[in-house]
């Protein structure tokens, strides 16, 4: 009974809605839901051969690859510098955290005038150390990596606050025999906090994989329709839904979302799989 609400909730806010969108995806939808045609397999068909389906993968696997590794690798290294008895640790720890309760809308107009070409902050910078400036946001080649330091910037508080409540399960124990023994700080590092605080890392990747996978809000409100970059920068959720609400094509933005769906499931199997190897429940 305890779990009831949540079981109930997990029903209605994702099962269903998973089915409706594959049952939805196998048709032509029509105007507000009304006149859906059939068409079997034929988006999957289509979705296959569509270039920008296939880039929008490797766009969203680019941004993965630069945004999970870093926002989990500085979280841990700030969760262990707060964890000690510094002066002001608890304001730091609120600072960092900060950026999680923001509005995403919020950061991401805030974002893109630091990163504007002409007026922003960080060029403005640039250009009085003698450096030119940089177009963050509509150069293909470096857009997308912007986005991800935006997309870092955001989560490392609440990564931050995970991996604390880890190390705080720590017992002092391990390290004052380390330290008797003679064991450097960087030693016990590797050999006492990694290997303890495994479990809290798997569930922080596992977690920040599938988000990452699944990054929209931030390309929408930084990337505009007619900025250059936006080809090499749109994820497979963007095109859900450019297909779905913009040119209201949602049995095409359907099969869209079926793949990237597919694409997380496998991913979470090979992660759930493998931390078999090196995640210490002991």
């Amino acid at each position: 009974m305890f779990i009831l609400p949540t079981v109930i909730g997990l029903i209605i806010l994702n099962i269903i809605p998973i089915f409706r969108t594959l049952y939805q995806s196998f048709f032509k939808t029509g105007a507000f839901g009304k006149g859906n045609i059939f068409v079997g397999l034929e988006n999957y068909r289509k979705m296959f051969n569509d270039e920008a389906v296939w880039q929008a993968l490797i766009n969203t696997f680019k941004y993965a690859i630069v945004e999970v590794p870093f926002s989990i690798a500085i979280a841990l290294v700030l969760a262990v510098l707060l964890n000690r008895e510094i002066k002001g640790r608890t304001i730091y720890r609120t600072t960092y955290f900060l950026p999680m309760v923001a509005a995403p809308a919020a950061i991401a107009m805030v974002w893109r005038w630091l990163y504007n070409s002409e007026f922003g902050l960080i060029n403005h910078i640039l250009n009085s150390l003698g450096l030119p400036s940089v177009n963050w946001i509509s150069d293909p080649k470096i857009a997308y990596i912007s986005i991800a330091i935006v997309g870092i910037w955001s989560v490392i508080g609440y990564n931050m606050v995970l991996f604390l409540a880890g190390l705080q399960e720590i017992p002092t124990d391990y390290y004052e025999a380390a330290e008797i023994d003679g064991a450097s700080a960087v030693k016990q590092f590797f050999s006492i906090t990694i290997p303890l605080i495994s479990p809290t890392m798997f569930f922080v990747t596992v977690t920040r994989v599938i988000a990452a996978l699944q990054v929209f809000d931030s390309i929408y409100m930084m990337i505009g329709i007619t900025n250059p970059a936006l080809y090499k920068t749109q994820s497979l959720v963007y095109l859900f839904y450019k297909y779905s609400f913009v040119e209201y094509n949602r049995g095409y933005g359907s099969a869209i979302v079926m793949l990237l769906l597919a694409i997380i499931m496998i991913i979470t199997a090979i992660q759930v799989i493998c931390q078999k190897k090196w995640v210490n429940y002991n």
